[in-house]
């Protein structure tokens, strides 16, 4: 599967600072160290319904991270995966009368539009959950056979007494996450289960649903969580930087999925921080396809809206709060984007060095977007009331704005 072409990141004098982020691991912040090459890995999209505000606002969190990395001249190895099998899917293409495959691919590529015209960075490797069966089998394999997972008419679970450190990422107590296993994929009240928040890893074949040759597993297809760790495991190894996502997968899904690939290698952490966006509402909800109260990129972009404003309604929230999507939200960034190109296109203005070291530091601090953009209001103020002399300062805060906002101006 492939991704999206890149836009291209101005270079900009100097460099930025490491990036300090929540850890919900450890329920506090924590400087990411990573070496010459960041890893990170986002957990991607179910493609039957692409790409709603919620997706939009979770996937720029990570764009930013990618864009401080870069900025301290690091190299970045980021991956995506896509779950383009699962009931959910499976479920709305049998309402609607459509081949799942079909509906599948349809919207992936609308995400991929939207991707590129929010001008969010690809992942070096994007991969479906169906491409990456060929590497799930054996994992499953190896996890029964270590006694870390068992059968069940036919179907494999996982075992989350086999890790020793499950529950360390969510902090969440045993009712908490049995409450939410119901919520959210899981079958906790399935009788004969060892534990009620074992996850399924493998799924035998059903009547009238695709399968896949499992080899010892037999016929059928791979569970949720263990689609994810197959795909980080073969591109970024253990103990990568960051394993990033909406704040409702930290239980059960970076949790299990925590679990399964440290109970497969025998290492702790599968990552070294978890990293996790807020939810966005509409009407007093969350927004969630299952819920239909869903505003979709590509449904603004029809509409003409500017994508740089959709991008900074997006910025103008902290990575980790929730909030609640209105017009207001969008007409005060139409308004916001107007003034910056207004403010840029003149031809010098008042020096840009220190509108820079402000920028980077409000994104070093656990991605504080919301400064960043007081920062850059701040030099527009100015340029609109005084003007300036600096001829390269215009040119400096376009770009900046660019390479760490990700907004073309």
């Amino acid at each position: 599967m492939h991704a999206w072409p890149a836009s291209e990141v101005p270079a900009l004098p100097g460099k930025g600072r490491d990036l300090r982020i929540h850890d919900t691991a450890t329920d506090g912040l924590v400087t990411l160290d990573p070496g010459p090459v960041a890893r990170i890995y986002v957990c991607g999209i179910t493609p039957y319904d692409a790409t709603h505000m919620g997706h939009a606002a979770t996937y720029n969190a990570f764009d930013l991270v990618q864009r401080v990395w870069l900025d301290t001249k690091r190299q970045v190895h980021y991956v995506q995966n896509v779950t383009d099998v699962d009931d959910p899917l499976l479920e709305r293409a049998n309402r609607d009368g459509h081949d799942w495959t079909e509906l599948a691919e349809r919207e992936t590529a609308l995400f991929r539009e939207d991707m590129i015209a929010l001008r969010m960075l690809p992942p070096r490797h994007y991969i479906g959950a169906v491409e990456a069966i060929p590497g799930i089998v054996p994992l499953v394999e190896r996890l029964r056979d270590a006694g870390a997972a068992y059968e069940l008419e036919g179907d494999v679970y996982f075992s989350v007494e086999s890790d020793p450190h499950f529950g360390e990422v969510s902090r969440l107590d045993a009712e908490a996450m049995r409450l939410l296993s119901a919520e959210r994929g899981g079958d906790p009240e399935r009788p004969g289960k060892k534990n009620p928040l074992d996850p399924m890893l493998w799924m035998a074949a059903r009547e009238g649903e695709p399968s896949w040759d499992g080899g010892s597993l037999g016929r059928g297809r791979p569970g949720w969580h263990i689609e994810c760790v197959a795909i980080a495991l073969d591109h970024l190894g253990m103990g990568f930087d960051v394993q990033g996502g909406g704040s409702d997968l930290a239980f059960p899904h970076h949790e299990m999925g925590a679990s399964h690939a440290q109970a497969l290698t025998g290492e702790h952490p599968f990552a070294k921080a978890y990293v996790h966006a807020g939810m966005v509402a509409l009407d007093g909800a969350k927004m969630s396809k299952s819920k239909g109260n869903l505003v979709f990129v590509s449904k603004l972009r029809r509409d003409g809206v500017d994508p740089a404003a959709i991008r900074l309604a997006l910025l103008s929230h902290h990575y980790r709060a929730d909030w609640e999507w209105t017009d207001a939200v969008l007409q005060e960034a139409v308004e916001r984007v107007g003034r910056w190109r207004a403010a840029v296109s003149r031809p010098d203005g008042p020096s840009a060095d220190a509108l820079v070291e402000e920028i980077r530091a409000a994104l070093a601090d656990d991605l504080d977007a919301p400064s960043a953009l007081a920062a850059v209001d701040r030099w527009a103020a100015l340029q609109q009331a005084e003007g300036g002399t600096d001829e390269g300062a215009p040119g400096l805060v376009s770009r900046a704005v660019d390479a760490l906002l990700g907004v073309a101006l």
